[in-house]
């Protein structure tokens, strides 16, 4: 497979080269070499011929540009590819090569050399969920404590605890290893039904071929072919777009906490990494950007597979060709993000000073739910909801704390003079007391994520 520079520049060499040309061309002949050993097997060919078209099945010997030219007028890269290869085995053996694709179809060839690629891909995107979500989850042990500022809405909401915050950005990716594990264990299987699904060709020997043939390439036997039944094999696709979706969503925070203006946060720096050419002072969350470009194409992919499920009858004309040119790209965009985030989380620069000056800067509003509760103890929840507006309004015009405003109201309402605990009243300002049932929820998170992580582990 060819990509373009800027497919390039938002994937990982090693997710290319699971779907290069010719890692493709020879998933398809180990096909082959499989149906000729299971047709051995089962005595409808002799050992020999199995021998003479398992040495022909190395994709090296072939001219793969040569067979993707050819497969468009063909129709199928498998018609060239099975043309070439039986004239390569009978220049060994000329009775060998009657043997070749017989009672296949070339679906069945195209279809089982994705899956062999795709398990490849999977284990890939399996690999960079650990490390990212393992390296999630110190940092949020390590940062249980760090208050943050909350934003909804794009607005300083209220305190919440840095750990709370990474707890989340792992969750869904504990979740998707999950899933994608599962998918795949019900889309990664053999694809075996000849020319309408029903092994014909070969008798009442289809079934034990097919058996034979899943043993040898590692993959799962389904009860029929699923030319044209695509939805576990979908499934798996939409798993992938999920996790991509997520991983943005991780994206988009980092690259929201590492703005100028909020400096919560910063991506490793290094030579050449996140500069600028014009404006030296800056400092680009590179990774970011890249999570975020993935995750902005991939709906488009996904919604393609689920265009093309519509296929006609045994045999799909033009939907399943449009449903392989857009698999790839699903994975490449999801390791892309993955790579790119795991650089940037494994040197995450957490500035908890700045959190902490961000929380400070609010002067004290943020911690208004707290001192109305606390205050609706003495005089009920709605005076002391209204008082608390008042404050708040108080504060904003003289640019003053709410802590200072909120004190010298207390001290002047005969309803709350001498009945405030005094400690207690100061904690409601305290960013690390706000924080705290945050981190405890986090923790208990983060317990039941690691369960998780290591049952998938097993």
């Amino acid at each position: 497979m060819s990509v373009s520079l800027f497919d390039s520049f938002l994937t990982t060499p090693d997710m290319i080269a699971v779907f290069d040309d010719g890692a493709v061309v020879q998933a398809m002949f180990s096909f082959e070499e499989a149906l000729a050993r299971a047709q051995a097997a089962e005595g409808m060919l002799p050992d020999s011929a199995a021998r003479a078209i398992a040495a022909a099945c190395k994709a090296p010997l072939y001219d793969i540009p040569a067979l993707v030219h050819a497969s468009r007028r063909a129709g199928s890269l498998a018609i060239p590819l099975v043309k070439e290869l039986t004239k390569t085995v009978a220049l060994h053996d000329k009775d060998a090569s009657t043997f070749v694709h017989f009672g296949s179809t070339s679906q069945d060839v195209i279809d089982t050399a994705m899956v062999l690629v795709t398990r490849e891909a999977v284990a890939l995107l399996d690999a960079g969920l650990r490390q990212l979500a393992a390296t999630l989850f110190e940092l949020a042990e390590r940062h249980l404590d760090t208050p943050v500022m909350a934003r909804t809405l794009m607005q300083p909401a209220q305190v919440t605890s840095f750990g709370f915050k990474l707890a989340a950005w792992a969750a869904p990716l504990v979740r998707a290893r999950e899933r994608l594990q599962s998918a795949a264990a019900r889309a990664l299987q053999l694809q075996m039904g000849g020319a309408v699904g029903t092994l014909a060709a070969m008798g009442g020997k289809g079934p034990a071929v097919a058996q034979r043939m899943a043993a040898d390439l590692g993959l799962a036997c389904p009860d029929s072919a699923w030319h044209t039944q695509r939805d576990e094999w979908v499934r798996l696709g939409l798993e992938v777009a999920v996790l991509t979706g997520s991983l943005g969503k991780i994206a988009t925070d980092l690259a929201l906490m590492a703005q100028g203006e909020i400096g919560e946060l910063a991506e490793p720096s290094g030579a050449g990494r996140g500069g600028s050419s014009a404006m030296p002072h800056k400092r680009n969350p590179v990774a970011a950007m890249i999570a975020l470009a993935a995750a902005n194409r991939t709906p488009f992919g996904a919604a393609a597979l689920l265009g093309a499920m519509g296929q006609q009858h045994e045999r799909g004309l033009g939907n399943w060709q449009a449903e392989l040119a857009e698999w790839p790209g699903l994975f490449l965009s999801a390791h892309g993000a993955l790579s790119a985030l795991n650089e940037a989380m494994a040197g995450l620069q957490v500035d908890a000073a700045r959190m902490r000056a961000n929380i400070d800067a609010q002067r004290g509003m943020v911690f208004g739910e707290a001192v109305s509760g606390y205050l609706g103890s003495f005089i009920g929840r709605p005076a002391a909801h209204a008082m608390l507006e008042e404050l708040s309004r108080a504060a904003f015009a003289t640019g003053r704390d709410l802590s200072e405003v909120a004190s010298e109201a207390v001290d002047a309402d005969e309803r709350l003079r001498g009945k405030v605990d005094i400690g207690h009243w100061r904690s409601l300002f305290d960013p690390v007391t706000a924080a705290a049932p945050a981190a405890a929820m986090a923790r208990a998170h983060l317990l039941a994520l690691r369960r998780t992580y290591a049952k998938d582990e097993s």
